[in-house]
């Protein structure tokens, strides 16, 4: 009787202990609805960081803080900039899906397109909705091409 309860209980301490040494860091990510559950911590980083370069803004344009308590609440839905944001995501993926089928497969990496927030926005709050101008070295060029062409 006693000797399958130290079993029981060994067995236990040992799952335990080898999860402890795994060094799988669960970053605890929470309200995750586009991005992956399993996102990494760099990968989030990297898609922050993408977020904030490619809107030239910063945390709070989509993340709730509290000043008083000086705590970020990263999962709050409470900003409406942060529920376009996903729907964004949602949509650069269709596009991205349906136009770009870029899964690291292209024949030729160099002429691999996908369409990104910096695509619309190029670093502005919102989107870009006029061409930008071309600068009047490469309109020559343009131009010279048309004739030619």
């Amino acid at each position: 009787m006693k000797r399958p309860f130290f079993v029981t209980i060994g067995i236990i301490c040992l799952v335990i202990i080898s999860y402890a040494f795994t060094g799988i860091k669960d970053p605890g990510y929470k309200n995750l609805k586009v991005l992956p559950k399993n996102i990494t911590e760099q990968q989030m980083d990297s898609v922050m960081n993408h977020f904030s370069v490619s809107l030239n803004v910063e945390c709070g344009f989509c993340h709730v803080h509290n000043v008083e308590k000086d705590e970020w609440d990263m999962a709050s839905d409470k900003k409406k900039h942060k529920l376009v944001a996903r729907e964004m995501m949602t949509m650069t993926n269709k596009l991205n899906d349906q136009y770009f089928p870029y899964s690291g497969k292209a024949a030729n990496l160099s002429t691999a397109l996908t369409v990104t927030c910096y695509t619309c926005h190029n670093g502005q709050k919102e989107p870009v909705t006029k061409p930008v101008k071309v600068p009047e070295q490469q309109q020559h060029l343009t131009d010279t091409t048309k004739r030619n062409g």
